[in-house]
Parts: structure tokens; C-alpha cells; sequence
């Protein structure tokens, strides 16, 4: 267990995270382990989304209410670093079904939360959330994806990128242009409002699936609208700020994984007569590692913290994504820099955690979006328009 939890979460609550913590490393690490790195089909991924759910993955935070347990953001915000430590690519997958079912909860109409927030829930079906386009990225207000009215069905045209779960999804919460100046959530089922789906090739990170989504002239019940025609943007908007903390997490938990793997070669490893790990300038990375992994989860549970009590942290929680998912690439490269050349070798995992980690800092708005968002915050002034 991680030293200090306890100033944070309850006797429940650290039971919770140390019942996941046995159940990544005596059985999902073996699994995949044995898989490798190669693209993981629907039915096991769902074996194992199914599972995670139990331990509170993407139902931890939502109400009783709507089928989930009731627990902390700052529980799941700590659960969302456990599995990272283990998994880069199932945490984004949890990651993503996490916001959906907070989109559902918030915004859906009650004929779409019965349908599909139980199983999402439960992690038997998996959701996917459509902002990105190949010219949008950061500047959601400039979607493109149109939505034309059509008596009771919209009519969608446009194409999505950077979607996790896409290969997944079994339904896609989609960004679309529904006015000259208004952007509207539409929920699309996979089988009911087919969309065509092709997966991205990436650096690393290809377990899970990352995607581009096609849809042409795609007829939707206007009774899917998600939330109020016209407030795509305000909700995305609030989206991204509850999205960043966890992605933060999801950065520093990389990290964490990086140094335990480098303290354990620093003891291992001997040179000059002793290990490595009495050598200053390796003690000097460990260091430096270890705190700086510690600064980051402290700026996400502070993060989580105002957000369980309802306060506005969108500046906390721009920290908490820019620092966690920053420190997820200067950690996972002192890792392989303490490996010397065992680090480029794949029978360690530093250097897949290396390749990982480069891609952190691009979702959820990168960090440079990051540093206008708190500039912002700070003086009141945008650098955006």
C-alpha cells in the first residue's frame, strides 16, 4: 500500500483498493502478460471490464441511485491509478465508460438511462464518446459532425477521431453540429444506427481500441438526444474538467510502476563492486521520481476532493492532468535510463511503459492547452479567442 492512503481514504476504502491491488497482481497481470501486446477482442476485454467492475471501476463514483455504488471521486480517482499501474490500456477503456455513464447520469432522458446505464455500469457494454475530428481537436466549438432535423430523427453526417472503445462500442455518445452556433450529445446504437468504425495503429497502447468513426446520413431518434439541444458545448466542457483528474491519475500511475520497476533493478543490478542503487546520481532519479509522483497523485485527490464536494476545480483539475501525465514521461524515462541498455529490450517493461507514457499528455486537451486553462483561471484574461 502506498505510505500515507490513510489520511485520505477510510478503513473500507483502502480495504477496496488493496482488494484490487491482489486482483491485478496474482490474476489480470499473468493474463496479460500471456497476451502480449497485440489488439485484445471484444469478448476478453469484456471478460475483464466485467470484472474490474466489481472492484468499482467506472461505477464507484455514480449515485445508488442510478446503479452505482456511491463511493468518492477520490476513491476512483486512486482506483483509476491502481489499474494504470498494471494496465495503461485498460485504464483508458475504464476511463472512457466512467464518463459515459456520468453523461447518462447527468444528462440522459430516463428511457436511455434504463436502457443502457445498468449494464454500462457493470461492465457489459462498453460506450464510446465522439468529440475529436481530423481538423478538431482542442476547440470543440468548431465541430464540424452535422446533425440536420428531420421530423422526429436527426440525420448525422461527419467523421470522429481519437476514439477510445470505438471497436467496442456498443453505443457512441456523438458532438454534433446541430445549429450555426450550437453543438448537441447524440446517443447512436451500434445496431440500431450502424456507423462505420476503423481502428488507429499507434505507438503504443494497441491492447485496447483507439478509432475513427464514420457516419453517413445515420438516422437517430431525436428522443437519443443527450441532455439540451444546444448544450454540447457547456457539457462537454464539464466533461473534459471531471475527465482530467482521472487521466492524470492514469499518468502517474505508469509512473508509480516505472519506479518500482527501477527500484527493484537499482538493488539488483551491481556495478563497480555494488548496486547500483548506492551509485548518487541513480539514487539522485529515484528520488526525484518518487516525489514527483507523489506531488502529481496529491494534485488529483485534491482535484477529486473538490469535486466530491461540489466545488468548481476546473484549474485543479488542468494541474492534476498536466503535472500527472508530464510526470508519466520524464518517470518512465529515468526508468529506462537506470535499465542502460536492458531498458530498449523488450524483456523489461520500461520500454513499453516509455512508449506509453509519450502518449499521456495528448488527450484530454494536451498540456499546453492545460497551462491557457490555468492562465486563464488565474487572470481572468482567454487566450483562446
Amino acid at each position: 500500500m502506498i505510505g500515507g492512503l490513510d489520511i485520505f481514504f477510510d478503513k473500507a476504502e483502502l480495504a477496496a483498493i488493496e482488494s484490487l491491488r491482489r486482483y491485478l497482481d496474482e490474476q489480470l497481470e499473468p493474463e496479460l502478460a500471456a497476451h502480449g501486446e497485440d489488439f485484445v477482442p471484444k469478448d476478453k476485454m469484456q471478460s475483464w471490464t466485467q470484472k474490474l467492475a466489481e472492484f468499482g471501476l467506472v461505477n464507484a463514483p455514480q449515485p445508488e441511485s442510478a446503479g452505482g455504488l456511491g463511493l468518492s471521486w477520490k476513491l476512483h480517482v486512486q482506483l483509476i491509478e491502481e489499474l494504470a499501474y498494471s494496465s495503461g490500456d485498460l485504464a483508458i477503456a475504464a476511463l472512457v465508460n466512467g464518463s459515459a455513464a456520468s453523461m447518462l447520469v447527468k444528462l440522459a432522458p430516463e428511457h436511455i438511462k434504463t436502457r443502457y446505464l445498468p449494464r454500462l455500469l457493470a461492465g457489459e457494454l462498453f460506450a464510446s464518446v465522439g468529440i475529436s475530428e481530423p481538423d478538431v481537436g482542442s476547440d470543440v466549438a468548431a465541430a464540424k459532425t452535422r446533425a440536420v432535423r428531420d421530423g422526429d430523427h436527426w440525420v448525422i453526417s461527419g467523421e470522429k477521431t481519437w476514439i477510445t472503445n470505438g471497436e467496442y462500442s456498443d453505443f457512441f455518445i456523438c458532438t454534433c453540429r446541430t445549429g450555426e452556433n450550437e453543438l448537441t450529445h447524440i446517443l447512436l446504437d451500434r445496431n440500431e444506427h450502424p456507423y462505420e468504425v476503423r481502428g488507429i495503429p499507434k505507438i503504443a497502447l494497441n491492447r485496447q481500441s483507439t478509432s475513427q468513426v464514420f457516419l453517413d446520413d445515420v438516422r437517430v431518434p431525436v428522443e437519443n438526444t443527450i441532455g439540451e439541444i444546444g448544450s454540447g458545448l457547456k457539457n462537454t466542457l464539464t466533461l473534459f474538467e471531471r475527465a482530467r483528474v482521472h487521466v492524470g491519475s492514469w499518468g502517474y500511475g505508469m509512473a508509480r510502476r516505472a519506479l518500482d520497476e527501477s527500484i527493484k533493478y537499482a538493488i539488483d543490478r551491481s556495478q563497480h563492486g555494488k548496486p547500483i542503487a548506492g551509485h548518487q546520481l541513480i539514487a539522485e532519479k529515484l528520488a526525484v521520481m518518487a516525489t514527483e509522483i507523489d506531488a502529481a497523485r496529491l494534485l488529483s485527490l485534491r482535484a477529486a476532493g473538490m469535486i466530491d464536494a461540489g466545488q468548481r476545480c476546473d484549474k485543479e483539475c488542468a494541474m492534476a492532468k498536466w503535472y500527472g501525465t508530464e510526470i508519466a514521461v520524464s518517470a518512465t524515462r529515468q526508468a529506462v535510463q537506470i535499465h542502460g541498455g536492458n531498458g530498449v529490450t523488450k524483456e523489461f517493461i520500461v520500454e513499453r511503459l516509455a512508449r506509453e507514457a509519450m502518449i499521456a499528455p495528448i488527450p484530454d486537451g494536451t498540456t499546453e492547452i492545460q497551462k491557457l486553462l490555468i492562465g486563464r483561471s488565474l487572470t481572468g484574461v482567454s487566450a483562446f479567442r
